[in-house]
């Protein structure tokens, strides 16, 4: 609108002027030479008024662009005097230093959060000149891993020393690179890496280094943990069915043993719960083995069983224990000519975790129910189902429950679902989950 206004005034001086002019030509043709006097003192102001006209608004301009030039956004432009069309041109230019102000402020901001980051994390992180080896940045965590003071320029640890110097600032590492490097008392080894970038017409170099020598350490050490934790958490869930099958079926021997008239002894299921706690301890000791040699873990000794089958192994095992503490338990297949292609005492594992973990959630509940049901989608995938009517897992806490180690439960050790998933991605499958609070929770194994 400003702009439109300063043509039309601009034209109307021109205007003016042109029709000065004009008079002054019909005088001069006239003859009028009182008139002439006076139309050639306005045509002079006039001329001058326009030339003061445009001077105005590209002196105004000049400032501005003179202040751009040098990066002064700090000056302020009057608004409230001066014609009005230059009082709008000072309003937008104050405008743009206040936009370009903030802009410089947020940045500087987010430069000092950046370089706050860095400080904080254990990497040592240096950027130096390429040409003439000063320094543009470097975090504490650089001089600490190097063992070496604040230095501004390379040549400092060149002097001081030549191998460290060589193997950090002339070596290139565009991948990450394991290295050993020499301090005062000890060879420490370091993961090293680094890359070149251009800042107008001068070349960086931004090397990153970080000790992994404590590193790999405090892994190690976490690793036998947490290998322990596993070996105890799974080694715990098959000895307890077993224990407890082993108890029921002494206790019906002792029975028939001091009345065997009440009490005659089942042969056939003596038979068959030793027989599921001969199968089971086997699968116990392949599972101790797997973990003994974690690289067998990718192997998987597929076979061919019927999902009945599989059932009635499991329940035998796990249905007395779980039958001790009132808790009902199902199993059930869509049809008995399910079969799977699995490494059976792997799956059997999965199974007893996600069982022990519905009882654990439904001990509680009001009717306490498992069913563990089985059949074939539209896809011709196998699903196993394993229901629970118990506490349900929340939100807060559902996206990381195959995290492994992650746990809700006090004296868990948070790598029995992990472990069931790695199972299952084992044997191209997949494991989902589907729970409301205070309703329940199913699992599906999906071959």
């Amino acid at each position: 609108m400003n702009y439109r206004d300063y043509i039309l005034k601009l034209f109307l001086r021109v205007f003016i002027l042109v029709g000065l002019i004009l008079g002054l030509i019909y005088f001069i043709y006239e003859e009028k030479t009182v008139y002439l006097t006076l139309i050639s003192f306005a045509i002079i102001y006039s001329i001058i008024e326009l030339y003061q006209f445009i001077k105005r608004r590209f002196s105004a301009m000049d400032d501005f662009f003179e202040a751009v030039k040098y990066r002064d956004f700090s000056r302020w432009f009057p608004e409230d005097r001066g014609p009005k069309d230059i009082r709008f041109l000072y309003t937008g230019f104050n405008e743009v230093n206040r936009t370009i102000k903030e802009i410089n402020r947020q940045n500087e901001a987010q430069f000092v959060y950046l370089q706050k980051i860095l400080e904080m994390v254990d990497i040592g992180i240096v950027a130096y000149n390429l040409e003439n080896g000063d320094v543009l940045w470097m975090n504490n965590s650089f001089k600490d891993i190097i063992d070496f003071p604040s230095f501004k320029n390379i040549r400092f640890v060149e002097k001081r020393k030549p191998d460290l110097y060589n193997s950090i600032f002339e070596t290139y590492n565009k991948e990450p690179n394991s290295i050993s490097i020499a301090l005062e008392n000890e060879k420490i080894k370091v993961l090293i890496s680094d890359t070149i970038f251009q800042v107008n017409d001068d070349s960086f170099k931004l090397v990153v280094l970080q000790n992994i020598d404590n590193t790999l350490n405090r892994n190690e050490s976490e690793a036998w943990k947490k290998l322990l934790s596993v070996m105890t958490h799974e080694i715990m869930n098959s000895i307890a069915p077993i224990s407890s099958l082993a108890d029921t079926l002494q206790r019906n021997i002792q029975f028939s043993i001091d009345d065997e008239e009440n009490h005659p002894l089942e042969l056939e299921d003596l038979n068959a719960g030793i027989k599921t706690i001969k199968t089971r301890s086997q699968g116990l000791l392949k599972f101790a083995k797997t973990y003994r040699s974690l690289s067998k873990v990718t192997h998987l000794n597929l076979q061919k069983v019927k999902v009945a089958e599989l059932f009635q192994s499991i329940e035998l095992l796990m249905a007395p224990s779980i039958k001790a503490k009132n808790i009902e338990i199902e199993f059930s297949v869509s049809s008995k000519r399910l079969e799977l292609d699995i490494d059976v005492h792997l799956i059997e594992q999965v199974l007893i975790n996600l069982i022990l973990n519905a009882r654990d959630a439904c001990q509680n509940s009001e009717n306490p129910l498992i069913r563990i049901k089985a059949s074939q989608s539209q896809n011709q995938q196998i699903v196993i189902k394993i229901y629970d009517n118990g506490i349900g897992i929340s939100k807060e806490i559902m996206e990381n429950i195959f995290v492994p180690f992650f746990t809700s439960k006090a004296t868990g050790s948070g790598i029995g679902l992990s472990l069931c998933k790695q199972i299952m991605l084992l044997h191209k499958g997949r494991i989902l989950v589907n729970s409301k609070e205070n309703e329940g929770t199913v699992f599906s194994l999906i071959f």
